[in-house]
């Protein structure tokens, strides 16, 4: 099928200026940073889970593919459940340990345990 990108600019005003561009307000992934220089943090929380503890990965900089790449090892290192959402990694269960483990073998030298 074609792509007809017309269609995602409805409604919009349109300029006579020549030098105007369209901005289609989508804010472009910074680049994923290396290994040695991410600063993760693993960390326990049991706020809003109805009582269930899960391990939660904050601190990555880079592409959402990349953290969905990074969060899906770890979840089967780990053999267990978990997602991505809002640039983090969420693990059920307790593993921070072995998470911390993990990422440094992986070469995030700067993770740390809270």
């Amino acid at each position: 099928m074609k792509n007809n990108d017309w269609k995602d600019r409805l409604g919009v005003m349109y300029s006579t200026n020549p030098d105007f561009n369209y901005n289609t307000g989508e804010e472009e992934e910074e680049e994923t940073l290396d290994k040695e220089k991410q600063q993760l943090r693993v960390s326990l929380d049991k706020r809003n889970r109805g009582g269930k503890k899960v391990t939660l990965i904050t601190g990555f900089r880079g592409t959402t593919e990349d953290l969905e790449t990074l969060g899906k090892f770890l979840k089967g290192k780990c053999g267990v459940g978990g997602s991505v959402k809002e640039g983090e990694i969420i693990i059920q269960g307790d593993f921070r340990q072995k998470i911390t483990e993990l990422l440094q073998k992986e070469g995030y030298t700067k993770t740390k345990t809270i």
